[in-house]
C-alpha cells in the first residue's frame, strides 16, 4: 500500500516509530491479556477466538464498524457483560496475570480496579462533590472529611476539571456542560484508584472543543493508567493511541502500533476500513 495515499485520504498525522521505540515497546509488560476469547449473547456469537495483549500504561484504540465486537470485548475486561441475561464467555482474560473470570474473583472488586467511562456521560443527580466522593464513601477509602476532600480535589485535578468547578462543588452536576460531565465521570472513576480505564467512545457526543479536552486528558492519564478506548473516529485513534486493534465481524483482524496501522497495515481489510472503503 502507498503510505502517502493513506495520509492524504485520512488527513492524519502519525509519528513514525523508530527501531529503538520498537525495542522499548517489547520490554513493556502486558496489563491485559485475552486468550482464545469467545463471547456469546445466548446463541449469537459476538467474539471469535480473540487473542490480544494490552500494554501497561499505554493507550490502545479499538476500531471497526458498528457491531463488530469492540464494546463487547471492552465490557468483558471488567465483567460488565455478567449483567446481561444469557451472556456467556469462553476463553481467558488476565489482568496482571490473574484470571478475572476465576471463581475467586469478586466482580465488584474487579470493577474498582478497572474503571469504565461510557459514551454518554452519566453523572449522578447529586452535587459535583458528591459525585466524586460517592465511590470513596461506599468503599470506606477515607476516614476523615479532610481525607475525602483531598481525594475529591486530586481526582478533579487529574481529570482536568478542578479549576472549572472548584467554586461550584456543592452545585448539581447536572448543571455542567456535556464535556464537563464526561470529565466528572472520569474523576469519579479515578477517585476509587483504578489502574485500568475502559472508555467506550467517550467523546462521540461532544463538540470539537470538549473532544479536544478529553483527548488531552486521555494522553495525560496514560502516565498513570492503562487505557483501552473504543472509537469510530480514525483521527482520534491516530491522535491518542499507542496501539490500534481492528475488529471486524467479531474477529480481531490486526493489531499493531498505531503509526504502522495507519501507514502500512498488514491486512487488506484494515487498509480498506481506515481509508474509508467500507464501514
Amino acid at each position: 500500500m502507498n503510505a502517502g495515499t493513506t495520509y492524504r485520504k485520512l488527513a492524519i498525522q502519525v509519528t513514525p516509530v523508530t527501531k529503538l521505540e520498537d525495542r522499548k515497546a517489547m520490554e513493556v509488560p502486558s496489563k491485559v491479556v485475552a486468550e482464545d476469547l469467545d463471547f456469546y449473547y445466548r446463541q449469537t456469537r459476538a467474539l471469535h477466538g480473540i487473542n490480544i495483549q494490552i500494554k501497561e500504561k499505554h493507550i490502545t484504540a479499538l476500531i471497526g464498524p458498528s457491531g463488530c465486537g469492540k464494546s463487547t470485548f471492552l465490557r468483558s475486561v471488567n465483567r460488565m457483560n455478567d449483567l446481561v441475561p444469557g451472556a456467556r464467555l469462553e476463553g481467558k482474560i488476565y489482568i496482571d496475570g490473574q484470571d478475572i473470570y476465576a471463581k475467586s474473583v469478586d466482580p465488584i472488586l474487579l470493577r474498582r480496579k478497572v474503571g469504565m467511562i461510557f459514551q454518554k456521560s452519566n453523572p449522578f443527580p447529586k452535587s459535583v462533590y458528591e459525585n466524586v466522593a460517592y465511590g470513596v464513601k461506599i468503599n470506606s477509602y477515607a476516614r476523615k472529611k479532610a481525607e475525602l476532600d483531598e481525594i475529591v480535589e486530586k481526582s478533579l485535578r487529574d481529570a482536568a476539571l478542578w479549576d472549572e468547578v472548584k467554586d461550584r462543588l456543592n452545585s448539581s452536576a447536572l448543571g455542567l456542560s456535556g464535556g464537563q460531565q464526561q470529565r466528572l465521570c472520569i474523576a469519579r472513576s479515578l477517585a476509587v484508584k483504578p489502574d485500568t480505564l475502559l472508555m467506550d467512545e467517550p467523546a462521540s457526543a461532544l463538540d470539537p472543543i470538549s473532544t479536544a479536552k478529553i483527548e488531552e486528558l486521555i494522553l495525560d492519564l496514560k502516565k498513570q493508567y492503562t487505557i483501552i478506548i473504543v472509537t469510530h473516529n480514525m483521527q482520534q485513534a491516530a491522535r491518542v493511541s499507542d496501539y490500534t486493534a481492528f475488529f471486524f465481524m467479531g474477529e480481531l483482524i490486526e493489531m499493531d502500533s498505531t503509526s504502522k496501522m495507519f501507514t502500512n497495515p498488514s491486512r487488506k481489510e484494515t487498509e480498506d476500513y481506515i481509508t474509508g472503503r467500507f464501514g
